[in-house]
């Protein structure tokens, strides 16, 4: 099994490049535009800090819009985005637009919904001490939701994990789309199964990774 493994081994490494690549420059956006985007959401809903309808509906808007979006239709949907933001729709990069606008919504979910489970009183504390709104954000709210943002975050990149392995639709390889053309296609199902077993191993690290860092950070 191992030496048909090493059979392809060049073309393995690349394709985990090429995943790394996705889920790296997704993750990205995800932190720096997911996580400001759920703040908003919960800031601006009713009887928020920054109660706001309009500002809520759009937010709310586009998250609700892109997750529920199916994600092959997405991809090609985005691809005059794309090629108007990159001059090219082909290729791992230009796959990493679609996949960021997907992250960004799947994390501010998440980032939502943790900064929902802090208990109302600590807002009010806060605010009766005279914080401001960024000293509310990151004194107080970041804090004490650190845990559940930082699992949130973790599912989030399993969730990248799996929307890469469709990102041979639009030339963005990744360790999915090698799966399917040297293995499925070719009916080389050992290789199919071990692809699979390495994808297994990546998404367990990752979850490994991140409950432990969770469990370290969570001081309540």
């Amino acid at each position: 099994m191992m030496a048909h493994i090493l059979q392809y081994q060049a073309e393995i490494l690349k394709a985990l490049g090429e995943t790394g690549i996705l889920i790296g420059i997704s993750t990205c956006f995800a932190i720096l535009v997911g996580l400001p985007l759920g703040t908003l959401i919960y800031l601006t809903r009713k009887d928020g800090v920054l109660e706001n309808r309009i500002a809520y509906t759009l937010g709310n808007l586009y998250v609700n819009v892109v997750r529920s979006f199916p994600f092959l239709i997405f991809i090609v949907a985005m691809i005059p985005v794309t090629r108007f933001l990159l001059g090219k729709s082909l290729g791992t990069i230009p796959a990493s637009i679609p996949l960021s606008f997907v992250a960004v919504a799947i994390f501010a979910r998440f980032v939502e919904q943790s900064l929902l489970d802090v208990p109302q009183e600590i807002v009010d504390t806060a605010l009766s001490m005279g914080a401001s709104v960024p000293q509310l954000i990151t004194k107080f709210l970041y804090v004490e939701a650190r845990s559940g943002i930082v699992l949130g975050l973790t599912s989030s990149i399993i969730s990248f994990v799996s929307y890469s392995t469709v990102m041979g639709a639009v030339g963005g390889g990744g360790i999915g789309d090698f799966a399917m053309r040297y293995g499925y296609q070719r009916f080389d199902y050992l290789l199919l199964y071990s692809i699979v077993a390495v994808m297994i191993v990546i998404v367990q690290a990752i979850q490994f990774v991140g409950t432990t860092i969770a469990r370290k950070i969570d001081k309540r």
